[in-house]
């Protein structure tokens, strides 16, 4: 049976199922793009602040363009001179946008795995009930078209929503166990930077370019 055969036979349910399987598709292209573990919180990035603050200067401006984990660090060190432990809350904040910043698309792909089966059952429900409405209004005569037709809309309707369901399910675990992965990661770094700044004595000055001033900003004691 080729993929239009299959559309025909599975009726009019086909279409939400087609439509929730490009949804899937493009969530998860685009998730697969997004989170990669490489441009969100690149390996070495704390070692490199861990070096620019014992030099006792930190590009900040550089540090918060550099990737979303670097946003983390540049939040945090913006507040070094009022304690480490604002430096620790600062981090949890803005890691705290980045991950859901990661989780984006994530709730309507657990959607599609969830309601694709529903449809393919519902696909099902509707095929019996045209099998028995041919055998009530045949009254004992053959009608095997008829009865093939809803047989088959049942069957195919049940197999496309578990073909979308099964994969967008996966992806979706997969996500978010990449997001746990990279989490991890970001906490990680984010805790060598604070010990960075621990191990630190003397003046850190925070280098940030302004617009409206034109100038670095940020100096002062480590406390």
């Amino acid at each position: 049976m080729t993929l239009m055969e299959a559309l025909i036979a599975g009726g009019w349910l086909m279409v939400p199922l087609l439509g929730c399987s490009l949804v899937a598709v493009a969530i998860v292209v685009e998730r697969l793009w997004a989170l990669r573990a490489a441009r969100i919180a690149p390996r070495g990035l704390a070692e490199e602040v861990g070096s620019q603050v014992a030099r006792g200067q930190v590009d900040l401006d550089w540090l918060a363009r550099h990737s979303p984990l670097g946003g983390v660090l540049a939040a945090g060190l913006r507040h070094a001179r009022l304690g480490h432990e604002q430096v620790r809350a600062r981090f949890q904040e803005a890691a705290t946008a980045v991950v859901h910043d990661m989780e984006r698309f994530l709730s309507p792909l657990g959607t599609v795995a969830s309601i694709a089966p529903l449809i393919g059952l519902l696909g099902t429900v509707v095929g019996m009930i045209e099998v028995f409405a041919v055998l009530v209004a045949s009254d004992g005569g053959e009608r095997t078209a008829d009865l093939a037709g809803g047989i088959s809309r049942a069957l195919v309707t049940t197999a496309a929503g578990l073909s979308v369901a099964i994969p967008a399910l996966i992806f979706h675990r997969y996500f978010q166990r990449r997001i746990e992965d990279i989490t991890l990661r970001i906490e990680a770094q984010a805790g060598q930077v604070v010990e960075c700044l621990a191990h630190h004595d003397g003046e850190l000055t925070l280098a940030e370019r302004h617009e409206s001033a034109g100038r670095p900003a940020g100096k002062g004691e480590l406390p």
